[in-house]
């Protein structure tokens, strides 16, 4: 049995000591197709694999991506409980140590960063750094989910009404399943840049949750990791009298529940069961109007539940939906970016971007004239980075809202930058991908880089890897496309 895991063609022994334990139980490994097994304890994470140490002191390092999906869970777990304890109250969750795939939107840290010391290309095109491209039916705008060897998205087929949650091999890029979640009901109207399959699918490592808008609802739906449906509930109601445009919130992770957004005149939001789909708890949000995704964060020494619309930016404690704090918001009626946070403070943009003090005392910390309305902003080291409406890239200083530089890049933006180590990586409508550094200081661009013409959806990164989600018309038909980038020839 030993032999057989040695000889997997993606295992690296090494001897090296680490510099801490993770870990101390001895437990049964199983690699992702069930059919190899080693009892090892875990030691440390580095760079999207693991450390494992067998009884005989024998230390393997094994990339996440082959491992079960509930070894995968387990590893979640262990970096999530290190991180607890090693900063106790912390407000940052950002680490190194907290992610092992791009499981739900914005990433492993809700944050829009990837993990640090990834190996990512900041330079591609059809052939360089191409590790392999498919094409995808239908239209969406869902951001890749990887888990393990999969990857997941969601696309709508407007003219057959139907709403599909499709996954593909992470190696190969080959469809290894599709399943129709809904067919009819779509509404009647929508904007012209949404889509029928907006909202990114959320995966706690064994089950795919999804939720579409449909025969007047948000419908909320799980899938076992090949496709199967494990459950399905109407989530509530989703029928806007004055902003028709369609729905956008993703689904969100807490614990053993998922939560659900659905913000219109008669809007709410609720927290359901992952094992059976049962509600939790709900709590009616009437005028709060968004197409904005709530994010859980830990901040001011607790997990609040943040979300900004209908001229409030609100927070709810995610066990239970009880009210938190609330306090005057980032636009006179509706959003649609994600609220991002740095230290004890948080940030909404919209019509303005706000900084409050999310200690519940309704301190407005500064609001400055950027106007960030669909993409999310990003923050990162005491300061703020991200495109705005009119394709000025900009940052400033998180605690005051100074602003340091801005340099236009140009196009409008839907897209959500991602930082990858010290580059924001930031897409604009037109398919141009802008990288340029992290830098407060000054305005630095490291590349442009075209694949497609079109993209809203937002890169997801792991594994050094970048996962774009594009569309082309150059033939003269739209068609959506899945790309795999990478590095080093390992990843490819």
């Amino acid at each position: 049995m030993y032999c057989s895991w040695i000889s997997w063609t993606f295992l690296l022994i090494s001897l090296i000591c680490t510099q801490f334990v993770l870990a101390a139980e001895l437990r049964t490994w199983k690699d992702s197709s069930g059919t190899h097994t080693i009892e090892a304890k875990l030691i440390d994470y580095k760079s999207g694999s693991v450390i494992l140490e067998k009884e005989d002191g024998q230390q393997l390092t094994v990339p996440s991506a082959k491992l079960s999906a509930s070894d995968q869970r387990y590893i979640r777990e262990e970096l999530k409980a290190r991180k607890s304890m090693d900063t106790p109250g912390s407000a940052d969750a950002r680490s190194a140590d907290s992610s092992i795939d791009w499981t739900h939107w914005r990433g492993p840290t809700s944050n829009g960063i990837a993990s640090s010391g990834q190996d990512v290309p900041s330079v591609w095109d059809e052939s360089e750094h191409l590790v392999w491209k498919t094409p995808i039916p239908g239209r969406g705008h869902s951001s890749p989910t990887v888990v393990g060897d999969k990857v997941i998205l969601t696309s709508a087929d407007a003219q057959q009404q139907s709403q599909t949650v499709f996954c593909y091999s992470r190696k190969d890029g080959v469809l290894l399943w599709s399943t129709e979640v809904n067919q009819g009901g779509f509404p009647s109207e929508i904007h012209g840049n949404n889509t029928h399959a907006t909202p990114t699918v959320a995966c706690n490592g064994e089950q795919l949750f999804v939720v579409f808008c449909n025969h007047g609802n948000a419908q909320l739906s799980s899938l076992d990791l090949n496709g199967k449906i494990l459950w399905q509930v109407n989530a509530g109601s989703y029928q806007p009298q004055q902003f028709k445009w369609g729905y956008a919130p993703s689904p969100l992770i807490y614990k053993d529940s998922v939560i659900v957004a659905s913000e219109f005149e008669q809007g709410f939001i609720a927290a359901f069961g992952q094992s059976n789909g049962r509600r939790l708890w709900g709590i009616p949000r009437p005028g709060h109007i968004t197409l904005s995704s709530p994010v859980i964060a830990k901040v001011a020494g607790r997990d609040q539940l943040l979300i900004s619309g209908g001229n409030k930016v609100s927070s709810y404690d995610p066990s239970n939906g009880r009210g938190l704090w609330q306090v005057e918001g980032a636009a006179q009626e509706i959003t649609c970016g994600t609220m991002v946070w740095d230290g004890d403070f948080v940030f909404a943009s919209g019509g303005f971007t706000t900084a409050i003090l999310a200690d519940g005392s309704g301190r407005v910390a500064w609001r400055n004239q950027i106007k960030c309305y669909e993409q999310s902003m990003l923050a990162s080291n005491g300061y703020l980075y991200g495109i705005t409406d009119d394709g000025i890239a900009f940052c400033c200083d998180a605690k005051t809202g100074e602003e340091k530089w801005k340099s236009r890049l140009g196009g409008r933006a839907s897209s959500s930058p991602i930082l990858v180590n010290d580059l924001v990586f930031q897409a604009n409508e037109r398919g141009t991908m802008f990288v340029f550094k992290a830098n407060p200081n000054k305005f630095e661009e490291v590349a442009r880089n075209q694949i497609g013409d079109e993209m809203f959806s937002t890169p997801a990164v792991c594994g050094n890897q970048i996962f774009l989600r594009t569309a082309d018309r150059s033939n003269g038909s739209r068609q959506e496309y899945l790309y795999c980038l990478a590095n080093d020839a390992n990843n490819r």
